[in-house]
């Protein structure tokens, strides 16, 4: 994997088109580049566009990672980190971190303390909260299926007393409600840049799927569909654009599978970004938003794209 050479071809062949609609969103001269490499498993990506930082977990090393724009180098930022997982910014501009090694959720002040937002439900542990997003009210959506619940590599063993559920923390009450009980395995989650459909990657269905769900009073789900079948593809987490499109971690373990597919509002695949392992996880940040970093595997890419990310 360290051997790994971007290509000196433009446009780079590594940025493929699926469909026509995604010639607008591949820059010409923008190629795939490697920022840093040496994780078991990273994750959660989130950018702090204030202080020109990206930050990520690694979980099986039980620690968040800072890359810092301007000096291009890497550093530990909290470790041990609760093996933390899935991560966002709130609107306030504080990092809101899924730990699968204590089973809550968390957010971190502008003083580096840290809260507890969710840990339990009606009165039961969560399992190993996974995903997380924040939408413009400020209430917090995530998931919570049992996956750090299997071994210490990923989480704590640990028995579940939870069905895997989607969960919602009211920005105002602090309350949690549970907002779906019945998609399998929810993971990854995002909101459509209107925030009237929630997406979940159902990633226990076979094969997996990316469901869409119409939102209800910006805190109920309606009805459900499955926007995306993934047949041989692992969705993992993703994030949309200010157009609706869907950039999502894939993978895994081929050439025409690892890396990032991108899928047009109506669910139809139009580009992918082929990398040399599997993406988990993504987010859009620097200067103008328009940059795509990519948490896959030992390794975090990025690559400027034609597009912005929802906020």
């Amino acid at each position: 994997m360290n051997t790994w050479q971007p290509s000196l071809r433009t446009p780079d062949p590594a940025i493929r088109i699926l469909d026509k609609r995604f010639e607008h969103y591949r820059l010409a001269h923008a190629k795939v580049e490697r920022l840093w490499t040496g994780c078991r498993w990273a994750e959660g990506p989130v950018w702090f566009g204030d202080a020109g930082v990206l930050y990520w977990t690694d979980l099986p090393n039980d620690r968040i990672l800072k890359w810092d724009a301007a000096t291009q180098t890497v550093s530990t930022w909290r470790a041990p980190s609760s093996k933390a997982n899935g991560m966002t910014r709130d609107r306030q501009g504080r990092l809101v971190v899924c730990e699968h090694g204590t089973r809550r959720v968390t957010r971190t002040e502008y003083d580096c303390r840290v809260t507890v937002l969710a840990d339990t439900f009606e009165g039961k542990q969560l399992n190993s909260p996974n995903d997380v997003v924040v939408t413009r009210d400020g209430s917090v959506w995530f998931t919570d299926p049992p996956f750090g619940l299997v071994s210490d590599y990923m989480g704590k063993p640990g028995t579940p007393e939870l069905p895997a559920c989607v969960y919602r923390i009211d920005a105002q009450s602090g309350q949690v409600e549970c907002v779906a009980d019945d998609i399998e395995g929810p993971n990854g989650l995002a909101f459509s840049p209107d925030e009237r459909t929630l997406y979940v990657v159902a990633s226990r269905a076979r094969p997996r799927t990316i469901m869409a769900f119409d939102v209800i009073d910006n805190r109920k789900l309606g009805f459900g569909r499955v926007l995306i079948d993934a047949k041989d593809g692992t969705p993992d987490g993703f994030r949309v654009d200010v157009d609706g499109n869907l950039w999502c971690g894939w993978g895994t373990g081929s050439d025409e599978l690892d890396g990032v597919r991108v899928f047009a509002p109506d669910g139809t695949a139009i580009g992918h970004i082929a990398l040399p392992e599997r993406c988990a996880n993504l987010c859009f940040g620097g200067r103008d938003n328009n940059r795509l970093f990519m948490a896959s595997t030992t390794s975090v890419y990025a690559l400027f794209v034609n597009t912005r990310g929802a906020v």
